[in-house]
């Protein structure tokens, strides 16, 4: 089926197919399509993580085809696609298999055979899909990583080639299949004759499409809602260039908050069972302890979004004091006391009143107690925040209402002063769309500067970008003494060329490579780049010492000669 929707590249086709094939499934194979569909191997809520990596699956492909060491790395090299690569080696054993089998086999076998699958096996004779989830389960239960290789194996063994292509395409996390723009939603209303806006709204509430599915397939789609302690994809804002665009889009007054540099988080509370989830929808609430503890103090049971920050006294600190926080799973009380974090809240999904659950019902479902707020206007929902009455370390986020294109300016002044990125522009009539990026809400981040840089090195890019050299490191010069001349590493981008000017550049860096390793290579150090960035950290990652925050590239410069870049002392003073 995903092959059928991926031949096509019009979109009629491709909801036509896909709905014809929901509508075959039962509902248990239903769910787990729809979750299949979305490229994860569990729905978005559920926060298990196969913890499978490129090693595994090269491991299990390799072993599963009885291919040698180096079959994957050198068939991904050619398509940049794990899946493909897959593919690629386990049809190569097919083949060997089939060539022996014909060899042995009468004329009359050799018919036969030729009227069986092209794989081999019966198409029939494979795991089902909810036996495919389960064996994805059952990788994450597995204690050790040759445990998981091992239960890979087994699967890979189970299924034909193409079938494993699209298991580790969605073990990747990239289906490439063409399925953007709400076109699952698109198939799901279609299949089961529902409107397409009320699948939507559903998908929106839930946050769990496979689950959405079956309630269209049952008509009963008003029963979509937001679940405590099921996390929903955050609601996105889009970039915008100016403060004269964000008027022209949005009008005046508008609705100004300060953009914080931290991570972007839910905080899911029912009584004192309180816990943050980050966007990737995974429970990160044992690395921050003191905001959850905090939070415990509430008495409202509810859904906020916001922000985690490093935090004291109120003041936020440079982001890179919240690296210390990252990763630390539980963090001493040494940590704790040297960064302190904080929780700054600038919207509600869902609001209750914190009364505890009825002592009569048990185990009563927390959610039962919230009110959905995703339909509100923010205007309402940015009420009921202020009206909370929060802990030491839970804030509101600071919010202004500029009136013209130069107030805004000023404001975007005044919250990189305040240490902030820069702004969130909204419209407060808008509701909260999890997942979406509109333009109810659009970002104001201006680049700290550029600097000029050395390309040092490329890499083959991903997604669309296969096939291409557009991962680019790049270098400044060192002007430290005793290292004059040298050229040190500063930060890789991949974003910021057009497709013409990558293709162009891919060009010249094959003709001009010094070192091969895998995709990656060193090439000739004779472009310069000018590269924008948010700002300058401290970092052991590249050679410099330095790293580039959420650095693009903004444009060639043919016009400079290496010896004409930035120099590592621009870098320092840069730094934050």
């Amino acid at each position: 089926m995903a092959s059928g929707v991926a031949a096509t590249s019009r979109t009629s086709e491709k909801v036509a197919n896909l709905a014809a094939y929901l509508r075959s499934l039962d509902p248990e194979s239903l769910e787990v399509a729809c979750v299949f569909l979305t490229g994860r191997p569990f729905p978005a809520s559920d926060p298990r993580s196969t913890g499978v990596g490129w090693a595994a699956v090269q491991e299990a492909v390799e072993r599963a085809a009885g291919a040698s060491p180096r079959a994957f790395g050198e068939a991904y090299d050619r398509s940049s696609d794990p899946g493909r690569a897959a593919f690629e080696v386990l049809s190569a054993r097919e083949t060997r298999e089939r060539a022996a089998t014909r060899e042995a086999a009468s004329i009359a076998d050799r018919a036969a055979a030729d009227e069986r699958a092209p794989t081999g096996r019966s198409p029939d004779t494979g795991p089902s899909l909810p036996e495919v989830q389960a064996a994805f389960a059952s990788i994450v239960d597995a204690r050790r990583p040759a445990a998981r290789v091992d239960r890979l194996v087994d699967l890979f063994e189970r299924l034909d080639p193409l079938a494993v292509m699209y298991v580790v395409k969605v073990l990747s996390g990239d289906l490439r299949i063409g399925l953007r723009g709400g076109l699952l939603e698109s198939a799901i209303a279609d299949a089961f004759d529902r409107p397409l806006a009320d699948v939507q709204r559903a998908v929106m509430a839930s946050g769990d499409v496979g689950e959405v599915a079956r309630l269209a397939r049952d008509d009963r789609l008003g029963d979509a809602r937001p679940t405590l302690f099921r996390p929903l994809l955050p609601m996105l804002a889009s970039p915008a260039t100016d403060a004269a665009e964000i008027v022209a889009r949005l009008g005046t007054p508008l609705w100004a908050e300060d953009k914080y540099d931290g991570i972007r988080a839910q905080l899911h509370k029912a009584g004192t069972d309180v816990r943050l989830y980050s966007r990737d929808l995974h429970d990160i609430g044992g690395q921050f302890p003191d905001v959850v503890d905090s939070a415990r103090e509430m008495a409202w049971d509810g859904v906020l979004d916001g922000e985690l920050l490093a935090m004291a006294e109120g003041r936020i600190l440079p982001f890179a004091r919240l690296q210390a926080r990252l990763g630390r799973k539980e963090p001493d009380a040494e940590v704790l006391a040297t960064v302190p974090a904080g929780y700054v809240a600038f919207d509600v999904i869902a609001a209750g009143g914190g009364e505890p659950a009825d002592a009569g019902t048990g185990a009563a479902d927390p959610s039962a107690r919230v009110t959905p707020l995703l339909e509100r206007p923010l205007l309402e929902r940015r009420a009921v925040l202020e009206a909370l009455r929060l802990p030491g370390r839970i804030v509101v986020g600071h919010l202004e209402h500029p009136a013209t294109a130069g107030e805004l300016d000023a404001a975007f002044d005044a919250a990189r002063a305040r240490g902030n990125e820069g702004l969130v522009v909204k419209d407060p009539a808008s509701g909260y769309t999890p997942g979406r990026r509109g333009l109810a809400w659009l970002k104001l981040k201006k680049a700290l500067a550029t600097l000029d840089c050395v390309v040092v090195g490329v890499e083959l890019g991903h997604g669309r970008r296969h096939g291409v050299l557009s991962d680019y490191t790049f270098a400044v010069r060192d002007d430290r003494p005793g290292h004059e001349g040298e050229l040190v590493t500063v930060g890789k981008a991949y974003s910021g060329l057009t497709d013409a000017e990558i293709a162009d550049m891919t060009r010249w860096f094959e003709a001009h490579t010094l070192q091969r390793h895998g995709r990656y290579r060193l090439v000739e150090p004779s472009v310069v780049v000018e590269v924008a960035f948010d700002r300058v950290q401290r970092s052991a990652r590249h050679a410099s010492g330095y790293a580039m925050r959420f650095p693009r590239i903004a444009r060639l410069r043919p016009d400079k000669r290496p010896a004409e870049a930035d120099a590592l002392s621009s870098v320092a003073a840069l730094a934050s």
